[in-house]
């Protein structure tokens, strides 16, 4: 089968083209004929070799989402079929043309999303229903505030956290303020020229909010949590900024009862992923089949075009999600 691959760490030039084998299922997998894959930063941080060649799966191939059509199920599989249209989350292999898919981690696509729309679903929403609901525990009537809102995740978070009825601040880049409005926050602030902290507080009567979720890191640490209220949760998703090291005001983490937590999918626990998994398809997949929220797609390119999806991916600015088509 064809399958993107590197020969070496290194920029996007390093991927290419190439014939690798099929993968073999066990008692509990589908194999899945890919029809489009997302592609993720976690993907370009393998691709240079932030992991050290650990790839937290089972296949060394770049792509932690997809979406496609089973041709084949393991003997234990019962509640899924050859010709079922699904979209999962793989340890590693979506940039193919078939992937092996442990069937607790694939949903069935609802009849509403094609499957370029479902490829740009499992990392975003699972992540999303894992900060959002499991961590920061927003609830509705509750308020949120939303780094990079624009971005895969980010958006998705957004339209989630609007869809179950919590008021949503967000910041993204100037370009973008009015599609993050669009989707469901309430008000967006231009994290370049906006002082945000002073929006939030301003935008909150001086309480700040219930949650904060951020995949920025680094200088944000200290006004995310000076912009929440008492006893509230901040949800660390990422590191954008590429600036791990921060300065952390523990008075104020003390004093206000904070809470700080950390999340990241790829180094997650197979049962741990399965347990996220379960936890979307019970809060969000209901609303997707309904319509709200839905996936966003950014751009969409062929499986051996990988490395320019890569490179637009670094260039940044885009709206939503960057999709493979196989």
């Amino acid at each position: 089968m064809k399958a993107i691959v590197q020969s070496s760490f290194g920029p996007a030039e390093v991927l290419h083209s190439a014939e690798v084998p099929m993968p073999d299922i066990r008692p509990n997998d589908l194999l899945v004929r890919v029809h489009a894959a997302g592609v993720n930063r976690a993907d370009i941080l393998q691709r240079e070799g932030f992991y050290a060649g650990q790839h937290f799966g089972e296949s060394d191939l770049l792509g932690l989402e997809l979406a496609g059509e089973i041709i084949a199920v393991g003997e234990a599989v019962a509640d899924m079929r050859p010709g079922d249209r699904v979209m999962a989350i793989v340890g590693g292999g979506a940039y193919a043309e078939y992937a092996r898919v442990d069937q607790a981690m694939a949903v069935k696509v609802p009849p509403n999303l094609s499957f370029a729309e479902a490829a740009g679903v499992m990392e975003a929403f699972v992540t999303a229903v894992e900060a959002v609901c499991h961590l920061a525990r927003l609830q509705r009537g509750q308020s949120v505030l939303v780094h990079a809102a624009a971005g895969g995740i980010g958006s998705a978070c957004v339209q989630l956290a609007h869809a179950l009825g919590a008021r949503v601040l967000a910041t993204a880049g100037a370009r973008r303020l009015a599609d993050v409005l669009e989707i469901g926050a309430s008000v967006a602030f231009d994290h370049r020229a906006d002082d945000w902290e002073a929006g939030v507080r301003a935008a909150s009567d001086g309480q700040g909010v219930d949650a904060v979720i951020d995949f920025v890191g680094g200088d944000t640490l200290a006004p995310n949590l000076r912009s929440l209220r008492p006893g509230g949760t901040l949800v660390q998703v990422g590191i954008l900024s590429g600036k791990a090291d921060a300065t952390l005001p523990l008075n104020l983490l003390l004093h206000n009862h904070l809470r700080l937590q950390g999340t990241v999918m790829k180094s997650r626990l197979p049962a741990e992923k399965r347990a996220m998994v379960e936890r979307f398809a019970e809060i969000a997949l209901p609303l997707m089949a309904d319509g709200r929220p839905r996936p966003l797609i950014h751009a969409q390119f062929p499986l051996d075009q990988a490395a320019d999806a890569h490179r637009l991916m670094e260039a940044g600015g885009g709206m939503g999600k960057i999709i493979l088509a196989v």
